[in-house]
């Protein structure tokens, strides 16, 4: 990889971290205009690191969810047990707090872009994003079997608690007055519930 694109690469994402507090006023609000005032360049610079208004939301989301996921590592390294492991992992749909809403806003925003223009590297990117919480939930419950917390065939229920998960979510979205946090409680209580080692 040559300087020049390291350097184009860097100004990409120095531009979307100047940009990402107007994700909170929603993605599809978010003009040229503005990225360019917050970042403090004019708006034909901004063509010439971005292709398009939809290329700077990817770029923006990128970089947040990116510190999600570091954050979600650097919490789960600090926990014990695969239950409590795993409620970090809910954590996205059951916290209800004004910072958490306005992460699951914007994550909203971002999925109905990527839906509706059909945007072939969102899609790749939502994969990469996809194989990170399959490799760590694999790994909490690799690490639940190996501590005697878990019986060995919960290693099979990865794949369930990702697509359960993806459903909570779409169906907080979808749905008024659900409660996503009393779902999510009652799918830990009875996962753990049956392949949890009881100490007798």
């Amino acid at each position: 990889m040559s300087p020049r694109r390291i350097d184009k690469n860097q100004r990409r994402r120095e531009i979307a971290l100047a940009s990402e507090p107007l994700i909170h006023k929603g993605i599809r609000n978010i003009t040229v205009e503005q990225v360019a005032k917050n970042a403090g360049i004019g708006k034909g610079t901004i063509y010439e690191y971005f292709s398009n208004k939809e290329d700077i939301i990817f770029e923006i989301m990128n970089l947040h969810i990116e510190d999600y996921h570091k954050e979600f590592v650097k919490v789960i390294q600090n926990t014990k047990s695969a239950k409590e492991k795993l409620k970090i992992f809910f954590r996205f749909v059951m916290d209800d707090s004004e910072e958490m809403r306005e992460h699951f806003k914007g994550y909203q925003d971002y999925l109905s872009v990527v839906l509706s223009d059909d945007n072939k590297e969102m899609k790749t990117f939502n994969c990469s994003c996809n194989e990170f919480f399959t490799s760590q939930i694999k790994q909490i419950l690799d690490d639940g079997i190996k501590s005697g917390e878990l019986i060995p065939q919960a290693a099979d229920f990865v794949e369930g608690i990702i697509c359960f998960e993806k459903g909570v979510v779409l169906r907080k979205m979808a749905q008024e007055n659900f409660d996503a946090r009393k779902v999510c409680e009652d799918f830990l209580n009875s996962f753990f519930k049956l392949l949890e080692i009881k100490n007798v």
